[in-house]
């Protein structure tokens, strides 16, 4: 999974997919550029059209094949490497369009570049990343969903990964970690199984990582997966045939999932899940948000300014992205 999009497998007739540029100062606009292009990656299977939506000055280099949607002041000018408000403005207009386009039926689902949370910060945007920002624009009366909270997961070449806690300090985890929460990851780690499996296969391998080492010994070194965590997985075993009845230690169940026994595994927090999948899958991993009623994905880096204008980053999470997305639109 990695490379270019060619004219050729343009589809037509359908609702296009939406690309927003990222930080136009960063790394993702080239990468779309390259993917878009057929430069410095090998073709990769696809179809369907594409809007891209950014600054005007870069979407000029695209191919004919797709529609641009200029957003933010025309006379900005972004500098590779160097974010500015004036950057993080086009990032938020180019969300807002892609997620009010999704709601008015314009595109299909959306790709999202990479962002600077501190710039958007700097400008007054309330979030802590863009997953809740897209919550917020897809939730309530607007598109007719009764969003409560998305799920961040991720699909790489080796491991999937699904995130019960995410933009959190550390010492918030356990208080977050509601029964609801539990049951609304492992129905998304249900969902994210599914992707790219046949409705036929068997139902989907789930493990948990327990909060504590060793999934808390029996109580020895933590209470969590005794008391609550545990009772909670027992009782959704009944709906989830193939989720394993109790926490497993988080220092073994990414070996595990990589030998083939699991088919997702549930982290409870960022980094217990995120540093095992870029550990296997840093160049190839897709974000993908679930529970949300349209399909939002995007590459699992960030805006990489130390590496912008260089040419050195690798398209192929991006470009895995794009992939996925219109499959699951398709």
């Amino acid at each position: 999974m990695s490379g270019a999009l060619t004219t050729s497998e343009q589809g037509r007739g359908e609702v296009p997919l939406a690309i927003t540029c990222g930080d136009p100062a960063g790394v993702g606009p080239e990468l779309i550029e390259r993917i878009l292009g057929g430069q410095g990656a090998p073709p990769v299977s696809f179809s369907g059209p594409l809007a891209v939506i950014g600054a005007e000055q870069w979407l000029r280099s695209l191919p004919d094949f797709v529609e641009k949607i200029a957003v933010g002041d025309s006379a900005f000018r972004a500098q590779a490497g160097v974010p500015s408000a004036a950057g993080a403005r086009v990032a938020l207009e180019a969300m807002e369009c892609a997620a009010a386009g999704c709601v008015a039926g314009r595109f299909s689902g959306v790709v999202t570049g990479p962002v600077s949370k501190a710039e958007l910060a700097k400008i007054g945007y309330p979030f802590p990343g863009q997953t809740e920002f897209f919550a917020s624009r897809w939730g309530g009366d607007q598109c007719g969903s009764a969003v409560d909270e998305p799920v961040m997961g991720f699909v790489g070449e080796r491991l999937r990964v699904v995130l019960a806690t995410w933009h959190v300090p550390l010492a918030e985890v356990p208080n977050r970690l509601s029964e609801a929460v539990i049951e609304r990851t492992v129905a998304a780690a249900g969902e994210l199984a599914r992707i790219g499996r046949a409705a036929s296969e068997p139902a989907a391998r789930i493990a948990v990582c327990g909060l504590n080492p060793h999934a808390g010994e029996g109580g020895l070194l933590g209470v969590e997966e005794r008391d609550f965590l545990n009772p909670i997985l027992a009782k959704l075993g009944g709906r989830y045939p193939g989720l394993v009845p109790q926490c497993l230690p988080g220092d073994t169940v990414f070996a595990r999932a990589l030998r083939g026994d699991f088919d997702v595994v549930v982290a409870l927090y960022h980094d217990q899940g995120l540093a095992p999948l870029k550990a296997v899958d840093f160049d190839t991993a897709v974000n993908v948000t679930l529970g949300l009623p349209f399909v939002r994905m995007s590459p699992d880096h960030g805006t990489a300014f130390d590496l912008a204008g260089k040419g050195t980053a690798s398209p192929r999470s991006f470009a895995n992205a794009i992939r996925l997305a219109r499959h699951w639109v398709r």
